[in-house]
């Protein structure tokens, strides 16, 4: 019990010390807006994303903007991950997207918002839209600020307003003056998020499938037990609070949503969706034999592949 309680009080002078990364991005809508999307061909459908090497080559206003949020977040005490940054990543290593399709006809396939995701390693996400309008000889801007769990794409603060009239039509000087009335009130949800983490660790998802080429199946029994029901303690004993929810499931299919991980394992080391997956592939294959492929899609959401990789 004392060293439980030793934990827990490290962890919450921990989650005090220490705030979230932040990568400011213009939102969906000022992309639309603006021109600055792609569009991609995913499983026949077509899924248009934004373009913010595009935004950042063809808007000075957009970067002024993004330098502004990123200096009075900074002033704050939030780390930065610069957007152009994480681009500049993906370029280097040549990120392209992972294509896999099973035999029982599954296809995964990672899109360019969950590489930027994984590039960026960001917490938080703060997407801006804005727009400069006239009021006679004066400009003022309306503003949306969102900050978005990149695990989940769930928003965890939000603040929108209207600034005064003013002389300068800067878009950066007029945001950073109409903002500041609602700047700390949104760093203080930020931090209530990611302490909220600290404590009850990051939600994610899993999907549990299996190779059609396999006799193996989830109600096949080891021990007494049949798989499904082994997977399901795993992830009870695993989950930070025993915190998760089962929320469909077949012989051959399993969903586990809102699964709460740690943020860090004992080392120290940060955890993210694939690597906790792969603690539960490697669980299955020392203690039954069993071989399993594990597939990210995104940051907050793997699939583990039973009966081969």
């Amino acid at each position: 019990m004392t060293l439980l309680l030793s934990v827990l009080a490290i962890n919450l002078l921990l989650a005090q010390a220490k705030k979230p990364s932040i990568m400011v991005i213009p939102s969906d809508v000022w992309c639309n807006q603006n021109g600055c999307v792609r569009n991609y061909e995913i499983n026949g459908e077509t899924l248009t994303v934004p373009d913010y090497k595009k935004a950042l080559q063809t808007s000075d206003q957009l970067v002024f903007v993004i330098s502004k949020l990123g200096s009075m977040m900074a002033d704050r005490g939030f780390p930065l991950n610069t957007l152009e940054a994480a681009l500049t990543r993906i370029d280097e290593t040549a990120a392209r997207n992972i294509i896999m399709t099973s035999k029982n006809g599954a296809s995964i396939k990672e899109n360019p918002i969950d590489m930027l995701n994984r590039q960026a390693k960001a917490d938080i996400l703060m997407k801006v839209t804005w727009a400069v309008k006239k009021n006679g000889p004066k400009s003022y801007i309306t503003y949306t600020l969102q900050g978005i769990d990149p695990y989940t794409g769930k928003q965890v603060a939000g603040a929108e307003g209207v600034g005064e009239p003013s002389m300068s039509a800067a878009a950066d000087v007029l945001l950073e003056e109409a903002v500041l009335e609602h700047i700390d009130n949104f760093c203080a949800r930020l931090q209530a998020h990611f302490d909220d983490m600290f404590a009850n660790g990051r939600e994610v998802a899993m999907d549990i499938q299996i190779w059609d080429d396999t006799s193996i199946d989830l109600e096949t029994e080891y021990m007494g037990k049949e798989l499904g029901e082994i997977i399901e303690n795993w992830v009870y004993d695993n989950t930070m609070n025993h915190r998760f929810q089962k929320s469909s499931s077949s012989e051959t299919f399993a969903r586990y949503e809102q699964m709460r991980i740690p943020l860090f394992n004992e080392q120290g080391r940060a955890i993210d969706t694939e690597s906790f997956v792969r603690q539960l592939r490697s669980y299955l294959k020392k203690t039954f034999q069993l071989e399993c492929k594990v597939v990210p899609d995104g940051l907050g959401h793997c699939y583990l592949i039973i009966g081969g990789k």
